[in-house]
């Protein structure tokens, strides 16, 4: 959304109270750090278990687990794992999320885990005995993230392990190779390491720009769909087309579509072919979506109704 943007933000006027509002990023960042303090809490003290639950495996996979794929992200293995996933967040996310908005930049986030972890778990119920049994972290969204910032600011230098500078775009194509062959070639050497999930979080970054989701005015494919499902009342269009057509048959007269003008379609016809459409736009998209015709064609139905 715009007012999630840096610059629709306006300066601090005197008499305002001050809000102070962390970055998604930030949050993020916090909250990965929490988790893996509880992680570490879990091992010595409360010995809970929680991790199988949690964490990505292909047996969780298989009895419908479906929440690891979002789960597994907020784990990590060890301090080394969380710290690198952290400065990448660091790095690169706060400028994705700046371009993209908050709440686009969280779906894009957790989007690119989710595909990165499908991979890796498909991988895993197909190749158990190449690819590792489970998955945690939060590369696959990181890489996600990377892979956002890289197409969005192709000729950005980047300095590889702080000390070779690179170009995005040129550190995007290696990344992506390493990971193609190491989920293509998977070596015990690195059966630790969950290049699938990788992989799935690049390509799940590239393709966000290549349908230009990271536009607010392109809108994602599933934006509207929670409104439309809580406006959408089947049986109360079911009543109102009825009553409409048990008012048009009481009246023996022919309808009117608007002042004036009288139709030649019968009752039933007119109700089918001129009112249905206009009530399944109002269910789809609001009244405020009716043309000026539209609306005389209702009043029309009303009166009728109010006749009878």
């Amino acid at each position: 959304m715009l007012e999630n943007r840096d610059y629709m933000r306006g300066d601090p006027q005197p008499g305002d109270s001050f809000r102070f509002q962390w970055s998604a990023t930030t949050v993020l960042m916090v909250v990965l750090v929490v988790v893996f303090a509880l992680q570490c809490m879990d091992d010595v003290y409360f010995k809970t278990g929680a991790e199988r639950w949690l964490a990505l495996t292909g047996d969780g996979l298989k009895a419908g687990w479906v929440w690891q794929l979002l789960t597994f992200q907020f784990l990590h293995l060890k301090l080394w794992h969380l710290f690198f996933n952290l400065l990448g967040l660091w790095f690169f996310g706060r400028y994705v999320e700046h371009v993209l908005g908050r709440q686009r930049f969280l779906v894009a986030y957790f989007g690119a885990g989710v595909i990165g972890g499908l991979l890796q778990g498909a991988l895993m119920l197909l190749f158990p005995v190449h690819f590792f049994p489970v998955a945690l972290g939060a590369s696959a969204g990181v890489s996600g993230v990377f892979a956002l910032f890289a197409m969005l600011e192709r000729e950005s230098e980047v300095r590889w392990n702080f000390i070779l500078p690179i170009r995005a775009m040129t550190l995007l194509g290696v990344y992506v190779c390493l990971e193609l062959f190491f989920t293509l070639v998977p070596t015990p050497r690195e059966a630790c390491v969950a290049h699938a999930a990788h992989l799935g979080g690049l390509l799940a970054g590239i393709a966000w720009v290549r349908l230009g989701w990271h536009h607010d005015f392109v809108p994602l494919p599933w934006d509207g769909l929670f409104a439309r499902w809580r406006q959408w009342r089947p049986l109360q269009a079911r009543q109102r087309k009825r009553a409409l057509v048990r008012a048009a048959s009481l009246r023996g007269r022919p309808w009117r579509t608007t002042a004036g003008e009288d139709t030649d379609l019968a009752p039933d016809e007119f109700i089918s072919q001129e009112v249905d459409p206009i009530l399944d736009k109002i269910s789809a998209h609001g009244l405020q979506s009716l043309t000026d015709r539209e609306r005389q064609i209702l009043q029309s139905a009303r009166r009728k109704m109010e006749k009878k």
